[in-house]
Parts: structure tokens; sequence; C-alpha cells
């Protein structure tokens, strides 16, 4: 006989219900909620039951955002903190301004004060929180960095009683410097607190709940405890349709067929267009206007990404959550994470996602209230000529789109985030930041606390010792006169600016000004009189103040160009094997429009036609070869790499060029058959070689990150190679070509 009694659905919510603060059951009640989410059930026993973190992983619209507040304020009710009791850390201030709306309202029967503190808060709502510190406090990492230096002396008092911190999307964090310096901002602040301090940490796109646990713990004693809620089927509708570019007059760009298609596909249709870059955003919104106002149609439209004014970006948001206007927004990740902006009616992606993270992501943006997650990508590629090479010839973004969407619809595969082995930008950040913030420090202190911070595990004693004599003599540190550190007057200088907060690149701009009213940034200086495109809008340049960065603009008719420089994205080892698999099948994707269906038909025919599942190295002509590692961003700079070095002496390799990270074109000389490239290049991954073996210490290091100019070569060289390189994808490659020679 059972004796085991389940509890109902609904008599979970009663109980989870009856446990929380007395306004939040009156919230609940108004809202006419009759359940909570299974998340948040499971949020509210771990906080209750355990003194462990918590990790919510739940799909997008499962309500996260509840799940972690409403324990954490009934905690904060039941015990009221003497300081401020939670840090709510978000990777973008748009979010937070959303969220502060949604807490606020949470609160509203409350006494508990919410503070939303970013470079754009109010001063005074900042100055009655240094007076006053209690409650929840939403901050950036590079704000919570500016409070730990420059508030150092309050930090007890702003902080003694902290108990929880909530870390949003924190599949945005992992992986990177940025993520790295949340868990250094964590281990500083909990010099300062008695008692162990709890983290939550939130996501909808995680691949791997170990990793995200083992990055949430990270220095900490305290076990995580994942969310564990059954995926419910989720109803979904794609749609992927192709176009190929003719060369056109940029004045006529908005005739081109694409731009055609989503102005079609938009009408009458509340739409979020997602782009890879703020040069996408601004050329779509542009084109989509001109067509609009070809055919007398309302101007819907706006442009969301960081070099957009406060005040656009917040227009944006405002008309796509107002349920009775229609608009059309194209952005970038500034509306990938958890911003509410109401429902749309479908999420229109331009060209293929970096990831299947961003996928989920972008998707999970539409159906929302029921309604099925509705997403339509558009790929385009220059138009062919017929005269291109094979590699040319295949729609590479086209299958990394399939790619994407395959590996989540067919495996539910997500990219696993790989932790930094050696962040030294983020080292010397850290350094200067705890001198500045004690004013002087003792070298043994000074050790002592960077190796409490969990991100800096891999440093040795020796390599800190070296950094610290190398900041000495670039004048960033001094020796006082009892040996203590404390700033060169070099360091100085780039501690009071306030970009030193961030640990991510950032770019000259100049802010950009229409009747006073600011526009937003560009980061290329155009010329007086020049044409840009910013909002999505074309801007005539009329004055520019080369002083203060601010350049000052007339509204015009026509085109412009678009300035701001690219950054690079990082693509997986699993989504180039997928695109080759996609390649070699026959299977049809329900989902694929007819020219889209079209093209990857004469790709996969091409791809047979050139025997590419017996190979992946194709002769194009004379001594002239083609390489399809099919390896991602990482493996194929690796391969470029050891190419390099053979070709400083093993094999008479004339040049190496291609386009990353899809393919690479090798020119050999004239005596150099491809299979002795072939066996050295085997030879070479079998000889024990090691990533540090393949950046040489006559090498000019790679300087990748914002201080990496201030690290010495030898450290900056060995951080490459463990966090750049994929030298064990290489090798597995190498094994695939033996394999491949056998056959020839």
């Amino acid at each position: 006989m059972n004796y085991f009694y389940t509890l109902t659905e609904h008599e979970k919510f009663l109980m989870t219900f009856t446990q929380l603060a007395p306004f939040l059951q009156e919230y609940i009640y108004h809202q006419g909620w009759t359940e909570l989410r299974p998340a948040q059930i499971e949020a509210c026993e771990v906080i209750f039951t355990t003194n462990q973190h918590l990790l919510v992983a739940a799909g997008t619209a499962a309500g996260k955002t509840e799940a972690a507040f409403l324990p954490v304020i009934t905690k904060l009710y039941e015990s009221p903190p003497q300081t401020i009791g939670v840090i709510y850390i978000s990777p973008i201030k748009a979010l937070i301004n959303n969220q502060f709306d949604r807490l606020n309202d949470l609160l509203k029967y409350a006494d508990i004060q919410v503070c939303a503190w970013h470079g754009d808060t109010n001063q005074s709502h900042k100055q009655n929180l240094l007076k006053n510190p209690q409650g929840i406090l939403q901050i950036t990492p590079e704000s919570l960095e500016s409070l730990l230096i420059n508030k150092y002396a309050q930090i007890p008092k702003l902080f003694n009683d902290l108990q929880f911190v909530i870390i949003d999307e924190i599949h945005a964090f992992m992986g990177t410097q940025r993520g790295s310096q949340i868990l250094c901002q964590l281990a500083r602040l909990e010099k300062f607190i008695p008692h162990s301090l709890r983290r939550i940490g939130l996501s909808a796109t995680l691949g791997d709940y170990a990793q995200a646990e083992e990055w949430l713990r990270s220095g900490s004693n305290l076990p995580v405890t994942t969310t564990k809620v059954a995926t419910t089927s989720r109803r979904i509708q794609l749609a992927l349709e192709y176009f190929s570019i003719p060369e056109t007059n940029p004045e006529d760009s908005h005739n081109l067929a694409h731009y055609q298609y989503i102005f079609q596909q938009t009408q009458a249709r509340k739409s979020l267009i997602f782009t890879n870059n703020r040069t996408q955003a601004e050329n779509v919104i542009s084109n989509l206007r001109k067509i609009a106002l070809k055919q007398d149609s309302p101007d819907v439209y706006h442009v969301h990404h960081g070099s957009i004014s406060p005040g656009l970006r917040q227009a944006a948001e405002t008309a796509m959550q107002d349920p009775q206007s229609l608009a059309v927004t194209a952005a970038t990740v500034s509306l990938e994470m958890g911003i509410d902006i109401g429902q749309l009616d479908q999420v229109i992606q331009l060209e293929s996602p970096s990831s299947v993270a961003s996928f989920l992501q972008r998707l999970g943006r539409s159906g929302r209230r029921g309604e099925p997650s509705k997403m339509q990508f558009i790929c385009t590629e220059p138009e062919l000529l017929g005269e291109e090479h094979f590699p040319v010839q295949i729609p590479w973004l086209l299958l990394q789109t399939i790619a994407i969407m395959q590996l989540y619809l067919e495996e539910g595969w997500i990219e696993p985030i790989a932790p930094l082995q050696y962040p030294l930008s983020l080292l010397y950040q850290q350094i200067l930041s705890i001198v500045a913030a004690t004013g002087e420090i003792t070298p043994h202190n000074l050790a002592q606390t960077i190796f409490n911070m969990a991100p800096f595990y891999r440093i040795t004693t020796e390599e800190l010792r070296q950094f610290l004599h190398y900041l000495i003599s670039l004048d960033h540190l001094q020796k006082a006169e009892n040996n203590s550190l404390i700033l060169g007057l070099t360091g100085e200088k780039i501690v009071r600016s306030f970009q030193f907060y961030g640990v991510f690149t950032e770019q000259v701009t100049y802010d950009v000004y229409h009747d006073g009213v600011a526009i937003g940034k560009v980061s290329i200086a155009p010329s007086l009189g020049g044409k840009l495109i910013l909002a999505g809008k074309a801007w005539e340049v009329v004055e520019i103040n080369p002083k203060t960065k601010v350049i000052t603009v007339k509204s015009i008719t026509g085109n412009g160009t678009v300035n701001w420089r690219g950054g690079s994205i990082n693509i997986h080892t699993q989504v180039f094997q997928k695109m080759r698999q996609i390649l070699q099948e026959d299977i049809s994707y329900r989902y694929l429009q007819p020219k889209a269906i079209a093209r990857l038909t004469t790709a996969r025919n091409l791809f047979k036609t050139m025997q590419g599942d017996e190979t992946t190295i194709f002769h194009l002509e004379k001594n002239i070869y083609t390489i399809f590692p099919w390896l991602g961003t990482r493996g194929y700079h690796t391969l470029i790499k050891i190419l390099q070095i053979l070709k400083e002496g093993r094999v008479d390799i004339k040049k190496i060029t291609g386009t990353q990270p899809y393919f690479l074109i090798v020119k050999l000389g004239k005596n150099s058959p491809i299979e002795q490239l072939i066996t050295e290049l085997i030879t070479f991954c079998r000889s024990g070689i090691t990533a540090e073996d393949l950046v040489t210490s006559d090498e000019e290091p790679q300087k990748l990150n914002k201080y990496d100019r201030f690290i010495p070569s030898n450290l900056l060289r060995k951080a490459y190679a463990h966090d750049y390189l994929d030298l064990a994808a290489v090798i597995d490659y190498s094994n695939v070509l033996a394999q491949e020679l056998g056959d020839r």
C-alpha cells in the first residue's frame, strides 16, 4: 500500500502562498493569480527551507523575476536588514529600468525601497540611498565597481547586513571578463559581511546547469540548488527565407527584395527585428521608413541599441508596450534580455543569430500569454555571378541559421560556456581598483585579496609578482616609504576616468544632437557636411566640436553611412559540424520558404559534386586549395596559427587567406603537393605540442581586451593560448585528415 501523498499544483500554490509576506499575498490577490509558476514554487522552497544558493533556470516568461523576489522580499519583511538587503545585478541599464517598475509594483503595499543605480540615475536618488541604505539596490557591474572604489569607507554601512545577490541573465556573464568581474566584486563585498551571502542566478538559456552552478558558487562554500521544473512543450512557428542581393545604388537600397519582404511581413504586425550589429539595425529601419514614406504608410519604426540615446530607447520600449499602437523596432542584444516589451506578433531575425543561446533568447521575446512563439529568419548573400570559386558558392549564413535551429529542435543543445583561464585585463583592473579604494595596501594583503578571488585561481605567486613589478615600472603603481603600494600618477589618471569601471572595451564616441536633443552616439567621426544614419533616420553634419566630442546634425532625406566599428563573434564547433551534416543530407525542413529551399538544394548538389562528404580539402586551381575545417572560431584561428608555423620551414606555403571562420584558401609552392601539407599537419598535431607552444616568445602578443596594453608580453601570450585557441579541436581535425589521406 502506498502511504505517500502527492500534493496537487493547487495545494502547492496554497502552501507557498501562505508563506509569503502579507503584502505579497495582497498583491497576488489583486492581480487575480490563482496559481504560481512551478519555478516560483521551487524557488520559494529553496529560499525558505535551506541556506543554499539558487539557480532559477526556466524558460522565457516562466516568472523568473518573481521566483527570485517573492521569497527574497518575504525574507526582508521577516528580518528587516539594517543596511541594503539585496543587490540585483543586471547586464544592461534598460533591464534595470524595466525591473524597477515591476519591483515597485510588487512592493506598492510594502515599506521596502528600491533604488536603481547606474549612469542614468538621478544623483539625488543615489544620495538618498547613501544616507539611508536599505531595501533593494539594482545595479550594473560597472556602477558596483565605482561604489567599491569611491565609497570604500562606507561599504560596511551600506552592505553589512546584505542577505542576497541576484544576478540576472547569468548566461550573459559566464565565460566573460565582465562575469569574472562580478565574482571579484562579491569576494570584496564578503570581506565586510559577517555571514554567508546567498546568490541567486536567473537564466532562460543554459545548456549545462552544472557549469552554471559552478560559476554561481565560485569562491563560496555554499552549494547551489537548481529549480527542477519540468519543461513544457512550446508552440513554435518558424520561417526562413533567402534572398540574393544584387549590387545597387545605396539611394535605391529600399527597393531590394529583402527590405520589401520585411516591410510586407511587418504590416499590421507588432514586430521586433533582431540584427547582429548596430549597422544592420540602422539600415533595416532606414530602408523600411523609405518604403513606408513611398507608400504613404505611417512611421511606426524605431531603433534600439546601446548607441541610441536613453530617451529614444525608452520611446521604442513604450511604443512596443502599448497594446493599442503598431510598432516595429530593430534591435541588437539590447532587447534580447528580459525587458518587458508587451505582446509581440512576431520576431524577425536578419541573418543568422550568433548562437543557439541567442536564438532561444530572441525566440522567447514572442509567444507570451499562451500564444505560440513566432520567428522569421531573413538570410541574404551577394548575388552570385557564376564565376566564383567553390567556397564562395556555399551559402554559409543560410547553413549556419539552419544548423542553429536544428541543434536545438533535434537535440535541445545549447552552447556550453567555458570559464576564462587567464582574465588578465580584469586582473589589472582589480589591482588598481583595490589600491585606489584602500589608498595604500601592502603587497602581501593585495596578493591575499587577489588570490581570494575565484577568477584568478590559475595565477601563480610569481606571475602576480612580475605583474606588480611591471605596473610599478609603468608608474601605474608606486611603492610608498613603508613598502606599501599606492597608485602612481599614471595609474591615478586611468582610475579617475569613469570608463575605468568597465572591463569591456569602450570606443571613443561622439554625441550626436539635433535641435538640442540627444539622438545617440557614433564611434567614427564623420566630416563636416557628411551624412550619417542614426536612429533609423538620415542626418547631415552641420557642426563638430572635437573638444567636447559633440556633433550637431540636421534632418535630411536620403541615405547616409553608419559610423561604428564592428566586433567579432565566437561560433561553436558543434554548429559547423551540423552545417556539414545539413549539406550531406537530403532532409527537408518545414520552415524553409521557397527561395531558401532552392538555395539549399543548389548548395547540396554542388557539395555532392565536389565530394564534400569524403574530403575537407578541395583543389581550386593550379596549386591553390581550399580547406573546410568545420571548426569553431577558436579552432579556425588555431589552425591558421599552425599553418603559419608550418609555413616557416616545413611546407612551402605562399599565402593563407579565407573567410573566417568558414573556409581557408592556401596557395602552395609549385613543388609542394597538398599531401605534404596534410602529412606535416598531422605530424605536428601528434608531436605533443601545447597551446602555449603555438605562441612564440618573439611574437607580438594579441591585445584583445581593454587593459591588455598594460600586461607583460609573456603573460599576455599565455592568456591568448589558453583562452583564444582550441588546439584539441585542431587535433581532432588532424585525425579526420589522416583518414582522408588514407582514402586518397
